[in-house]
């Protein structure tokens, strides 16, 4: 046996213990007779029932090819739950067709292997695909066939709203194939959420993959340097007197509302929520995450931090310089780089938070169009010049993206044509980090230039959330970019807060927000806590006592305080000085 082959087997053993289990006995739903001879499914099923029985074996066939998907129009189950810009309504979004599938799997040990990962385009006027690993396995009830169940999500198209589902089905190695039962029970996006179900035609066509070395290696290999994952209960048995509840957003945030949250101390990545509709999501692990605006923080912010080490002099650099068509608009003059990072152009109509950024036009002007032309346009030329660069804070996704496509051309004067911000500055930067495939994409314009939405677009998974925050509240961080721009960022410079923002609630430096004066029992003084923010109900937080605290939800409220209480209660930010006394 190979060494990445014993390594897999261990790692299947590990990975399946993390995966709830459906019961055992015989099945309640998508058993044999429903994949292989039902018609519809007539209402959603438990979330269980995607997951590998208690009495399940080792699969004996070998699943190695090309998998497609056919669900007639019309067919399957959709229940909206809310859907406030109205596309269940709008015959031109077809959001309850599934888009087209036909994607390569290969199987390694009892783990399925998805050969396309990240944001998937689509002709669908709606959604795109993600791709996650799965599992096989065999139950006694499946009349010789193996079961396979294949996470996924669907996204709305040039968006981070994110809908989580999973499907399964039995098959062989010849290539016979069952129906395939699918099913979304959760979501992470604010405005538009729905149960989606149905058996779908298969078709699995065998071969050979020509990279399937390659792709089970490198799962492999991610698998290994994942952070060890235990369930947040557990912190109460680990650290005496912790309450791993005060990690919930119980009080805050709607339970229906958070997809997930965790808790990163001393290494491990202690997790919970992971629920839908129909009980717990199987594949925790692998649930996949939108970003939204934590991207202002990990791409603009750690991006122009990274630039500014390589480059000296980027941070100051002018917006004028290196974008035509603010230069063109003249409402840009004097506005650096940094200025734009933190959010303080001068250009706004409304300084109120959130205003311009809600605003129809914000939607209509920049969010909605797919190309470059028509997004750098609006970022440039819609907010009228109100004050002075580098004083009034103004939110705009909108400036973010300025400063993105300023990255990019600053980065063809001094690293030569082609180069890209995230393909060639951050993955490379980051990939000691062992990331999932899924972070390794990212959200462009759909046009030949594919310019890097920059303040958006990402989709992660919790491992890679704990290791980028982990990183980036790291000391090793400190050597690969500008500590200048990072201490201010996180609030390590008491002469550079950042600027008001949120009426004066917060702090806004460098892409990073913090909440001022927090107050931890441990320590004699207040102090300012850095975290990122994302649209809807998701936040990051980097504590002194380099835990993080992390949680992905989508009610539109936010609330963590009471888990920065109780990260200082665990594991003190001001720790108690050692005494020494003399003794004669």
């Amino acid at each position: 046996m190979t060494d990445w082959r014993r390594l897999l087997l261990t790692l299947t053993l590990v990975y399946a213990a993390h995966c709830p289990a459906a019961t055992s006995g015989t099945r309640q739903h998508l058993n044999a007779d429903t994949l292989l001879h039902g018609v519809e499914l007539a209402q959603p099923v438990p979330m269980a029932s995607f997951a590998a029985a208690a009495d399940a074996l080792h699969t004996e066939h070998h699943l190695e090819g090309r998998l497609e998907l056919t669900l007639p129009p019309g067919a399957g189950g959709f229940r909206v739950l809310r859907d406030d810009p109205g596309y269940s309504t709008d015959d031109t979004e077809l959001v309850q067709q599934l888009p087209a599938f036909s994607f390569s799997y290969i199987q390694a040990g009892d783990q399925l292997i998805p050969a396309t990962r990240g944001v998937v385009t689509t002709a669908h006027p709606h959604w795109e695909w993600l791709l996650e690993p799965g599992r096989t396995w065999r139950e006694p009830g499946d009349r010789g066939y193996s079961r396979a169940a294949l996470p996924f999500s669907l996204v709305q198209r040039g968006e981070n709203c994110t809908h989580n589902g999973v499907m399964s089905f039995l098959f062989k190695d010849d290539g016979v194939i069952s129906r395939v039962a699918f099913q979304i029970a959760s979501e992470t996006c604010l405005y538009f959420k729905f149960d989606f179900w149905g058996l779908a035609q298969a078709r699995y066509q065998p071969g050979p993959l020509p990279d399937g070395p390659a792709l089970v290696q490198a799962h492999t290999q991610h698998l290994a340097q994942r952070l060890p994952v235990r369930p947040i209960e557990a912190l109460d048995d680990t650290y005496e007197g912790a309450d791993s509840h005060k990690f919930s957003g119980d009080g805050v945030i709607d339970t229906a509302d958070m997809t997930v949250y965790g808790f990163v101390i001393d290494g491990v990545n202690y997790v919970g929520g992971c629920q839908t509709r129909q009980g717990p999501y199987p594949f925790c692990e692998v649930l996949d995450l939108p970003s939204y605006s934590l991207a202002k923080s990990l791409v603009a912010g750690l991006g122009l931090m990274r630039l500014e080490l390589l480059y000296p002099g980027a941070a100051q650099a002018h917006i004028t310089d290196h974008v035509p068509p603010c230069a063109a608009n003249g409402n840009w003059q004097g506005t650096t780089f940094e200025n734009t990072l933190d959010m303080v152009t001068g250009n706004f109509s409304s300084a109120v938070y959130s205003e311009d950024e809600a605003s129809s036009e914000m939607e209509r002007g920049f969010f909605e169009p797919p190309t470059h032309a028509a997004k750098i346009a609006f970022a440039c030329g819609h907010f009228p010049r109100k004050a002075v660069p580098g004083h009034t804070w103004a939110y705009h996704t909108s400036d973010t993206y300025v400063l993105g496509s300023a990255m990019t051309d600053y980065l063809t004067t001094h690293a030569g044509a082609g180069t890209d911000l995230f393909d060639d500055v951050l993955l490379p930067w980051w990939q000691p980090l062992q990331l999932s495939p899924t972070s390794r994409v990212s959200r462009r314009t759909y046009d030949p230039q594919g310019q890097l939405f920059t303040g958006y677009g990402l989709f992660l998974n919790v491992d890679d959330v704990a290791r980028l925050a982990t990183f980036a509240n790291s000391e090793l961080i400190r050597d690969q970019l500008d500590t200048n721009l990072l201490d201010a960022a996180l609030q390590r410079n008491d002469q550079d807060h950042g600027a008001p923002a949120a009426g004066g609630r917060y702090y806004y430096n460098n892409g990073f927000w913090a909440y001022p004066d927090f107050k931890p029992k441990s320590c004699e003084h207040a102090v300012n806590l850095p975290f990122m923010l994302g649209y809807g109900g998701i936040n990051v937080v980097l504590m002194p006592n380099k835990t993080v605290y992390y949680y992905f939800s989508d009610g539109g409220t936010f609330g963590w305080l009471a888990a920065a209480r109780e990260s200082d209660h665990i594991k003190p930010y001001c720790p108690p000085k050692e005494v020494h006394t003399l003794e004669g």
